[in-house]
Order: C-alpha cells, then structure tokens, then sequence
C-alpha cells in the first residue's frame, strides 16, 4: 500500500503506468529508451479514498485530470525510467496529501458588549478630535 496520510493509503495496483520515450537532451539514447513514465490514476472510481479527498484533488489536478476523471502525470525529468517512476509517484502523493487536509470549520461569533462599547468610544473621541480641527474653536 502507498501511504497518503495515517488514516488514507492507496492500492498500487490502482496506479497504471505507461512508459513512453522521453523529449529533451540525451542523444542518440533518448531515440532509443522508453523513459519517460504517463502514470494514470483513476480517482473517481478508487475505493481508498474518501469523497471529500476526490473532491479536492480533482479541484488540484486542473489541466492533469481527463473528463473522466483521471488524473495523469508525466515524469521525463530523469533519464531512467526507476526515477522518472518515483518522480511521477512522489508528485500523485504530494497532490493526494494536499487534497487530505481538511479545512478548518468556521465557528461565526458576536463582538461582547464590552467589545462594542469600546468601538463607540473610540469613534466618539476620532469625531471630536476632528471637530477640534474644524478652526470654529469656542464658537459653540
């Protein structure tokens, strides 16, 4: 099992790889070895993984996951195919781990009426500071 958090892990045999030749440097290598690793994730029909960590990480995927929802990342950073493997499986957990953090619930609160009278007297006294300025000083 692949751990994602404590409580959340994933079956390898969910990940399907497909391993394809590489673009970039290289030489005449890079014709000749299929490095480069597409991993497929299918996160809608995954039995690990609970319904709000599919939300969110389809939210995260954006450009990477197909209309059907599968999330698709490619690694052709390396030149063997084990580390590009490893790159591509780092970078699914990483997105999995950010869709597994909850956000805290929001607890809505009133200001106390010690809190309130407090504002009150502070824009009394900001208004009679700026009365002062007004140059009509013992007109009143």
């Amino acid at each position: 099992m692949i751990d994602i958090t404590n409580q959340i892990a994933i079956d390898p045999d969910e990940i399907e790889e497909t391993f394809v030749r590489a673009a970039g440097p290289g030489g005449q290598n890079v014709n000749k070895v299929s490095s480069a690793v597409q991993m497929r994730f299918d996160i809608r029909h995954s039995p690990s993984l609970p319904d709000y960590v599919k939300a969110k990480a389809e939210k995260l995927a954006g450009s990477r996951l197909t209309k059907d929802g599968v999330i698709v990342i490619q690694a052709m950073r390396y030149r063997t195919q084990e580390q590009n493997r490893a790159d591509a499986l780092e970078r699914l957990v990483e997105l999995l781990q950010k869709a597994a953090v909850r956000q805290a619930y929001r607890v809505k609160t009133k200001p106390s009426k010690a809190a309130k009278k407090r504002r009150l007297e502070s824009k009394t006294k900001r208004g009679v500071v700026k009365k002062l300025r007004s140059g009509k000083v013992g007109l009143d």
